[in-house]
């Protein structure tokens, strides 16, 4: 990591690689690291040599290579983005942290359980640390959320409904690829269950989904799911093939207390800097209509992201989110995939 030489010198910064020109790393990640002021854009690596020299000159990185293993031997790179398909998220964070890298690999971490443990015996071997993507987790909204819930403002969280949607139609998007973690539970159902991780802060007993698919690709596109918690619920649907074929995706999120209720319009993954709003409704609200609205500007929750992840390797005490949350969601995905196979209720150990 870079050090100031002086007094009045630069503050210090980490010194970010990039594996692959993916489009969620040349639109979105790497255009957030030049808003990041703990973040340096030092290198990009992709598997042909002039994707990543023509990314590089025009998303402004020093340095180009032509394999992801190139990038990865650089001592001077403190910390790799992985925005990889799904399948290959598992190899290259692994490879990653063995090069003595930091790693922020994008979501779905893996596409199962056993593979988290895989990665956390590498984090804790090496000492690297490693996070999930999920930009959301990064907006202001959803520390405000967990404020609200640990102050008991809607009383003891009883139930959590909520949707995501969009229409991922192109046969050559590999999330239409069921081989390589596509379709609606994996890309889209991951974001709901990390949001019940925050909101429930445990994992569910039991579950129960129905599911759609697609004749073409053979991946979900419609998957709807009730989670039981014993003493509370949660239910959502996601969709690739429903709802906006625009930038944006349709979301909400409805969370139930004992004495109130908070509504979020625009919860999720924000392609684009969006202004939202946080509405919250008291035991004496009525209907729908809240008793108090937190509004939000617009913010880049991807610059939010990397730099909150900066500054956590600069050894500054900020919220991390370890990957063993990714765990509680990969077991319930599996348990969800079981349950539409079977129709009927699938338990999940503890």
């Amino acid at each position: 990591m870079t050090r100031p030489a002086a007094s009045g010198a630069a503050p210090p910064t980490v010194r970010w690689g990039v594996l692959s020109t993916a489009m969620i790393a040349t639109t979105r990640t790497i255009p957030a690291m030049a808003q990041a002021p703990s973040a340096t854009l030092l290198a990009i690596a992709s598997r042909r040599r002039d994707q990543a020299e023509r990314a590089a000159r025009e998303l402004g990185a020093p340095r180009a290579y032509g394999s992801y293993d190139e990038l990865l031997g650089d001592p001077e790179v403190d910390a790799v983005y992985v925005p990889l398909p799904n399948d290959l998220h598992v190899e290259w964070a692994v490879r990653a942290m063995e090069a003595g890298k930091h790693v922020l690999c994008e979501k779905p971490l893996c596409l199962r359980a056993s593979d988290v443990a895989v990665l956390r015996g590498v984090r804790d071997r090496t000492g690297r640390h490693i996070e999930e993507a999920f930009g959301f987790r990064n907006h202001p909204q959803w520390y405000e959320i967990a404020a609200l819930l640990r102050a008991g403002t809607i009383g003891a969280v009883r139930s959590l409904q909520a949707t995501l949607a969009k229409q991922f139609l192109d046969p050559d998007d590999i999330r239409n690829d069921p081989a390589r973690g596509g379709g609606a539970l994996y890309d889209l159902g991951s974001y709901v269950l990390a949001a019940c991780n925050a909101v429930f802060g445990r994992g569910a007993r039991r579950v129960t989904a129905s599911m759609d698919h697609d004749p073409d690709f053979r991946i979900d596109r419609l998957t709807t799911a009730m989670l039981d918690y014993g003493d509370a619920h949660a239910t959502f649907t996601v969709a690739t093939q429903s709802g906006p074929d625009s930038w944006a995706t349709h979301q909400q999120l409805t969370v139930l207390g004992s004495t109130g209720w908070l509504r979020c319009d625009f919860p999720f993954a924000h392609a684009r800097p969006t202004a939202c709003r946080l509405e919250i409704g008291d035991a004496g609200s009525v209907g729908c209509l809240p008793t108090r609205t937190i509004g939000y500007e617009p913010v880049d929750q991807y610059a939010l992201q990397i730099e909150r992840f900066s500054r956590r390797l600069l050894g500054e005490a900020v919220p991390a989110w370890p990957i063993e949350d990714a765990a509680v969601t990969l077991t319930t995905i599996e348990a969800l995939f079981r349950s539409a196979r079977a129709g009927r209720w699938e338990d999940i150990p503890d």
